[in-house]
């Protein structure tokens, strides 16, 4: 078990089907830091009430949407401009680059929040997965099972 987030979500992104699990959900419009911390909180035996989901999201919100989103908004952007123009291209390279570093600072923020619950009272990732992915868990159930399956199996 990894004892830091940062070193969890990049464990479990690189596990086999994760990383496009994610994207679906990402699309689907769920915060995929958020899904990655609640994954490891599930995983350490952390318990989920809606009560701690909603701090989580009130924690994530305003550094994800003022931050990390503008970020991706613009690498995505630049996506097809810069498949012909090789100095936008590596300009790409490192706003792709500040936008990892602003979700480990995301998820550096997270852990922060949440290093004074307890763990081992719960085996909770079902309820974290789906308290986190909320819409996108509908639309997306298949890619919320990838999720889960690499969780549990890590």
């Amino acid at each position: 078990m990894s004892p830091d987030l940062w070193s969890f979500a990049l464990k479990t992104y690189a596990l086999p089907g994760v990383q496009e699990a994610c994207l679906q959900l990402q699309d689907g419009g769920a915060n995929v830091c958020l899904l990655l911390c609640g994954a490891w909180l599930g995983q350490r035996g952390v318990g989920c009430d809606e009560r701690r989901v909603q701090e989580l999201e009130e924690l994530a919100t305003p550094w994800h949407q003022e931050v990390v989103e503008p970020l991706r908004k613009l690498r995505i952007e630049w996506r097809a401009a810069a498949a012909g123009d090789e100095q936008l291209s590596a300009l790409r390279e490192q706003l792709k680059s500040l936008e990892l570093e602003a979700e480990r600072q995301l998820l550096r923020r997270l852990q922060e929040g949440v290093s004074q619950w307890p763990e081992a009272q719960a085996k909770s990732l079902d309820d974290w997965l789906k308290g986190l992915a909320a819409e996108a868990a509908v639309r997306n159930r298949d890619a919320l099972q990838v999720l889960r399956v690499a969780v549990a199996g890590a």
